[in-house]
C-alpha cells in the first residue's frame, strides 16, 4: 500500500504544477518542494499557501532506530498541530542513558535496532559492527521513503540533518565513520577532524553519501536540507560572552555562543555544494538550512546556496539581528531547560514574533514504545501534549493572519510599563501581539497607529481561549490598550475595521 501510495504521489508531479495568484501578481505554486516565500523570505510557501514551521519533537532518532514506530509519531504530531519534524540520517548517534543524561533515548537504538544508509560488514567480534562504505543498505532508504511519505501525507515537513558535532569520544567510537567501524578507510581520522577537509579519503564518502541521500529524497516536497548539527561544538570559536563578564571563554556552554571555526565551515560549504551540484540534474531543487551557533548572535557571512539560518536555544535577538539576510531564521532544538511546558511555550512565541520563520522543542515524552507522546522521561527538557496543544495555539494564531505580510515592528510601541512585547505587524491594518508582564498584572499598552476603529482579541495562551472583540479608537493616532495579565503572558490580534 506504501509503495502505491508513492506511485500516486510521484504521478501527482509528472501531471505539473497547479498556481495560485498572489495579491501582487505573481504565480505562487500549489505544489512542488518547500520554498522560501517569494513575498516575505522569512517564512515558507507550500503548496500555495505561507508557513511557519512550529513543533515539539521526537529527538532524531525516528528512521534509524528499528524500534520506534514512527508512523504513530507522525500521526500523533498530525493529530496535535505539528507541521514538522527534524530527523539524524545515520552518520551520529548516541548511547542511551548516558549521552547528554537522556534516559531514554531515540537516536541511542539499541546495537541491533540501528540502521545506516551502510550495508554491514562482517562484523570482527560479538557487538562490534562494521560498515562498508561503498555499498548502500536498501533496507534504509526503502525506511526513508517510507516515512518522508507518512510525513507528506500527515503534512509535515521533515529537516533533513546530514552530519552533527561528534562530541565525545565515546560517541566516535561507535560513529560509521570512524576508521574503526568501517573496512574502508585504512588511516587515522580523529572526531575532531571527521568533518573537515583533511579527513584522508572520509571526504571521497560523506561526499558519495551526500549525494545518495539527495538522489532518494529528490521525489518528495516536504524536506529541506540541514548541513551539520552543531558544528560549534567540536571546532570551538567562542565569539560572544553572554553574561557580560570580561572573560570571553568560558567552560560552560551555557555562558557563551560560539561559532564554528574555519576548517568546519569550509567543510560545510563543500557539503552545499555536492547538494546544489546533485539537485542541478535532477528535477527538484530543496533548501538548505545550516546551523550557526547557540543562543544569539550576528551572523558576519551567509552562504549564498543557504536559505534557512538556524539557532539552537536562540533568544529572539537572534531573529532580530539576522533580519536582514531576508533567509527564515530558525531555532531548531530547544529543550534543555527542564521539563515544564512555560519556558518553551514562551521561547516559541517570543522567537517566532520577533520575525522567526520555524520552531522545535526537543520533546522528551516520545520514545520507543511512547510514540504517543505520553512518555515520562528522565531528560534534560520536557515535552507533553499540553505543550504540543500550546503550541498548536501559536500555531493557528499566527496562521490566522496573511503571514506573508507580517514584519517585526516594535517601532509603533508608544508605551508599554512592565510589559516586554513582542510584535509583528502589516504596518497598517493587522497586528500580531505577545506580551510578557514584568511585576504587574494591570497595565496599559499604548500603539502607534493610523486613524480609525481597531478592534482587540485577546488570547490566553496558556488555555488557548479567546475574549470577545473590543473596539478601540486612535485618538491623535495612538490606541490605549488596557491589560490584564495574570499569567504574566499575553496574545493580542488587532485589526482595522
Amino acid at each position: 500500500m506504501k509503495k502505491l501510495l508513492v506511485v500516486l504521489l510521484l504521478a501527482t508531479q509528472i501531471v505539473g504544477c497547479s498556481i495560485k495568484e498572489s495579491p501582487t501578481g505573481e504565480k505562487l505554486p500549489n505544489d512542488g518542494p518547500i520554498r522560501l516565500h517569494p513575498e516575505n523570505q522569512h517564512y515558507f510557501l507550500y503548496k500555495g499557501e505561507p508557513l511557519a514551521l512550529i513543533t515539539s519533537a521526537e529527538h532524531y532518532g525516528a528512521v534509524i532506530n528499528l524500534s520506534f514506530d514512527y508512523v504513530k509519531y507522525l500521526e500523533t504530531l498530525s493529530r496535535a498541530g505539528m507541521n514538522y519534524t527534524r530527523i539524524f540520517t545515520g552518520t551520529y548517534f548516541e548511547i542511551n542513558g548516558e549521552s547528554f543524561g537522556i534516559q531514554n533515548n531515540t537516536l541511542a537504538p539499541a546495537i541491533d535496532k540501528v540502521i545506516t544508509p551502510w550495508e554491514k560488514a562482517d562484523a570482527e567480534k560479538p557487538g562490534k559492527v562494521k560498515y562498508d562504505l561503498s555499498k548502500w543498505n536498501k533496507a534504509y532508504f526503502d525506511r526513508l521513503k517510507d516515512f518522508m511519505t507518512v510525513a507528506a501525507e500527515c503534512d509535515i515537513i521533515v529537516e533533513v540533518t546530514l552530519f552533527s558535532s561528534i562530541y565525545r569520544d565515546n560517541h566516535w567510537d561507535i560513529c560509521p565513520q570512524n576508521p574503526a567501524n568501517n573496512i574502508n578507510i585504512s588511516h587515522d581520522v580523529s572526531r575532531f577532524d571527521a568533518q573537515t577537509m583533511n579527513n584522508g579519503t572520509l571526504l571521497d564518502y560523506q561526499i558519495s553519501f551526500v549525494r545518495k541521500m539527495v538522489k532518494e529524497l529528490n521525489e518528495f516536497d516536504n524536506f529541506f536540507f540541514e548541513l551539520q548539527n552543531e558544528p560549534w561544538s567540536d571546532h570551538t570559536l567562542s565569539v560572544y560572552n553572554l553574561i557580560n563578564k570580561e572573560e570571553l571563554v568560558k567552560n560552560d556552554w551555557t555562558y557563551k555562543a560560539d561559532f564554528a571555526r574555519e576548517e568546519s565551515m569550509v567543510w560545510q560549504e563543500k557539503m552545499a555544494s555536492v547538494i546544489v551540484d546533485e539537485e542541478n540534474n535532477l528535477d527538484k531543487k530543496h533548501l538548505i538550512a545550516q546551523n550557526y551557533t547557540n543562543y544569539k548572535a550576528p551572523i558576519p557571512v551567509v552562504s549564498d546556496k543557504v536559505s534557512i539560518i538556524n539557532f539552537h536555544y536562540a533568544w529572539p535577538e537572534a531573529a532580530e539581528w539576522n533580519y536582514h539576510y531576508n533567509k527564515v531564521i530558525g531555532f531548531d532544538e530547544s529543550g534543555f531547560s527542564g521539563s515544564g511546558d512555560m519556558v518553551y511555550r514562551r521561547q516559541a512565541w517570543q522567537f517566532l514574533l520577533s520575525g522567526g520563520g520555524l520552531f522545535n522543542n526537543l520533546d522528551y515524552s516520545f520514545f520507543v514504545g511512547h510514540e504517543d507522546g505520553l512518555g515520562e522521561n528522565k531528560a534534560p527538557g520536557g515535552g507533553s501534549d499540553t505543550l504540543r496543544m500550546q503550541l498548536k495555539v501559536l500555531s493557528e494564531f499566527l496562521h490566522g493572519f496573511d503571514l506573508e505580510k507580517l514584519y517585526p515592528d516594535n517601532s509603533c510601541i508608544k508605551s508599554s510599563p512592565g510589559l516586554i512585547p513582542y510584535i509583528l505587524s502589516d504596518k497598517k491594518t493587522a497586528y500580531a501581539v505577545f506580551l510578557r508582564a514584568i511585576g504587574t498584572e494591570k497595565t496599559t499598552l499604548q500603539l502607534k497607529t493610523e486613524k480609525g476603529s481597531y478592534m482587540v482579541q485577546e488570547l490566553n495562551t496558556v488555555n488557548g481561549s479567546y475574549s470577545d472583540p473590543v473596539k478601540v479608537e486612535s485618538v491623535g493616532g495612538i490606541i490605549t490598550i488596557e491589560i490584564e495579565i495574570p499569567d504574566g503572558e499575553l496574545a493580542l490580534n488587532i485589526t482595522k475595521e
